[in-house]
């Protein structure tokens, strides 16, 4: 399959290019495109085997969810049974917006978006792009991470480009993504609503809506059935294997971070690490580093993250090293990215 890369301004997305990728969709075709999270790998969402074109072209588990993407909040309507009263809180504060709510789904949705669940994640992007493109196309459109399964989510068309140049139609290029990390995910069918996925909009952010909100139990587990994209199975790792640390107390982070790279070179293996700029000061010669930012930027780390661990793509490394953030705020997605890039490997001292 030929795929064709074009350039469009985020900011005044133009009508021409947006028709001819909106016909691709409606004609059941792939298209790429840039949100304010990352860049999502888009088909028309109420059409089962368009949808199942997505999970080929990425080598995505058939039981991995994805996210229907909309224009209008009112587009919510025919894809669900129910809107409770705090999801409705939750649109209202964050639409549009990367949060995505899950809710009991309508049989307008095929299968093949919801992996047989009884449920479906929905969102509202507030990228301009994604938002003209929903509209000229006409439907919902399922979109996950335009990457390769398991690999880093893309924020840059390059990045889509690499991993899936020959499996899909078209990728808009409308620049860097904003935040970075993939939406937050709140499943609204539970009794209080529980964070499936932590993103951009934090913990602190929902309770502030919500006054009460549940941390989902199984993020990390690896057996059962994900609830929402992005809750199994590998993700985001780096083509080397990657050890996270993560120190208790916390200020023994950075010790331990280079203790554990001294003792790598030393044993003649071929060093990366993904830290703080203040980390990055420290390493010795012949690290190969990957900055995600000052420590007292969280927002440049989340949106910096997954070129960091790209970096290793091109410059290859035997191990990689990630250097852990407090929880606070977007801390918690960066963590929660971080060790499922790390698969759990986790020294803390």
């Amino acid at each position: 399959m030929k795929t064709e890369i074009r350039k469009i301004n985020p900011l005044q997305p133009e009508q021409t290019i947006i028709m001819q990728a909106a016909s691709i969709i409606s004609n059941g075709g792939l298209v790429a495109f840039p949100t304010e999270t990352v860049y999502g790998l888009g088909a028309n969402g109420l059409d089962d085997v368009a949808a199942r074109r997505i999970f080929a072209a990425k080598g995505r588990p058939a039981d991995n969810p994805l996210i229907l993407h909309i224009a209008d909040q009112a587009e919510i309507r025919p894809l669900v049974k129910s809107v409770p009263a705090n999801a409705i809180a939750l649109m209202n504060a964050f639409w549009p917006g990367p949060l995505t709510v899950v809710l009991e789904r309508s049989e307008l949705v095929p299968d093949a978006v919801t992996a047989g669940l009884d449920t479906v994640a929905i969102r509202l992007p507030r990228s301009l792009i994604a938002r003209r493109l929903i509209q000229a196309a006409g439907v919902p459109i399922a979109a996950p991470s335009a990457n390769a399964s398991g690999r880093p989510s893309p924020t840059t068309a390059q990045a889509v480009w690499f991993d899936l140049v020959g499996k899909l139609d078209m990728i808009l290029d409308g620049g860097q993504c904003d935040v970075g990390l993939e939406s937050t995910v709140v499943d609204c069918t539970t009794p209080v609503p529980t964070l499936l996925r932590p993103g951009g909009i934090t913990r602190e952010m929902l309770l502030a809506v919500l006054g009460e909100l549940e941390l989902d139990r199984n993020l990390s587990d690896q057996t059962s059935a994900p609830r929402s994209p992005g809750m199994k199975y590998t993700h985001y790792a780096p083509a080397a294997p990657m050890i996270l640390i993560d120190a208790l107390p916390p200020a023994d982070t950075v010790k331990l971070l280079l203790r554990e790279v001294n003792l790598a070179l030393a044993a003649g293996k071929r060093v990366g690490a993904v830290t703080s700029a203040e980390t990055a000061a420290l390493l010795p010669k012949g690290v190969l580093g990957a900055v995600y930012g000052p420590r007292g930027d969280k927002e440049q780390m989340a949106g910096n993250v997954y070129e960091c661990l790209r970096r290793f793509d091109k410059s290859p490394v035997d191990v990689i090293f990630g250097e852990a953030v407090d929880e606070a705020g977007i801390g918690l997605a960066i963590m929660n990215r971080l060790r499922k890039a790390a698969g759990y490997r986790i020294i803390s001292g």
